[in-house]
């Protein structure tokens, strides 16, 4: 039987900030790692490959909030250095950073 993947053990080495920043990434990183394992049987961020993720940003937040697109971009960039590959999205290469004062 085998153990269930760790993100927070995979993540640890690119993951900087606030408590609360951490745990969003975290967070995050999990519901991505569900919804690709979900589609694409892929269990673990080793075995995935760009389609997968471009899948999940084009299709899973396709009608999210610009807010949060942005900040799952964020996290899938953590992912991608962590896994030493250089994915660009070019769709979401204009995607800035929401205004902080509303």
């Amino acid at each position: 039987m085998s153990q269930p993947f760790d993100m927070e053990l995979f993540l640890a080495s690119v993951l900087t900030g606030s408590h609360a920043t951490r745990q969003r990434h975290l967070r995050q990183a999990k519901i991505i790692q569900a919804e690709i394992s979900e589609r694409w049987q892929r269990q673990t961020p080793w075995t995935w490959q760009r389609k997968h993720v471009a899948w999940f940003l084009e299709y899973r937040l396709g009608r999210s909030s610009e807010d949060t697109r942005y900040y799952y971009l964020l996290t899938v960039r953590l992912l991608a250095r962590r896994l030493e590959k250089s994915w660009i999205f070019k769709r979401y290469q204009d995607v800035r950073r929401p205004d902080d004062g509303g």
